[in-house]
Order: C-alpha cells, then structure tokens, then sequence
C-alpha cells in the first residue's frame, strides 16, 4: 500500500495533513480517494507549499512540499503498479532503468 510506503515524518503540504492524521482514519480516506479517482471528480492537485532551504553557500533554495493525498500517495501508488508492470512486461532485449541499489560497474 502506498501510504506505508511514504515517509512518516515528511513535511505537510498546503493543506496540512500529516501521515499520522491521515492514518487515523485510512480506510475512510483511501476509500473516499479511491472513489474520487474513479469518478474522475474533485481530484485536482492543491498547490505546493513553497519552503525555503540554506544551501551551504548562505543562500536560500526553493524546495516544493505537495499535499499528502495529492501528490504522495497517488503518485507512490502509480509508481509502484508501473513498476510492476514493467517487470513483468519486459523483453529479453528491452532496456529499462533498474531502480534499487545495482553492481557498480569497473572500466
């Protein structure tokens, strides 16, 4: 499940919520984004938070913080079902990008 495959202690985004609060009621929630993904409605992304972050030279750098539900839970579950569709899809002479620690190549 995507939800427990994200970062516990992530930052919310514009709307608040955070992992734990959404997980006190995950199955209401999961079901009402689930229902709203298949109907198509009311699923629009709710704009990033914008937080400033020091970069070692003093200055600030601009990093986006998406909503919870949004963007984290919806894209993790995409990746994961691309993911495994790709796996399983893959030809003996297709190339892909492997994900997860590889060999380190010698020259």
């Amino acid at each position: 499940m995507a939800y427990f495959l994200l970062k516990k202690e992530a930052a919310p985004g514009v709307d608040g919520e955070t992992w734990r609060h959404y997980g006190e009621e995950l199955e209401r929630n999961l079901q009402d984004l689930s229902e709203r993904l298949k109907a198509r409605r009311s699923v629009r992304a709710k704009p990033v938070r914008r937080v400033y972050i020091p970069n070692a030279d003093g200055r600030q750098r601009p990093l986006g913080v998406p909503a919870l539900e949004d963007l984290k839970i919806v894209q993790r579950a995409a990746v994961e079902v691309l993911n495994a569709h790709l796996r399983n899809g893959l030809l003996g002479f297709s190339y892909a990008v492997p994900t997860g620690p590889q060999p380190a190549y010698k020259r």
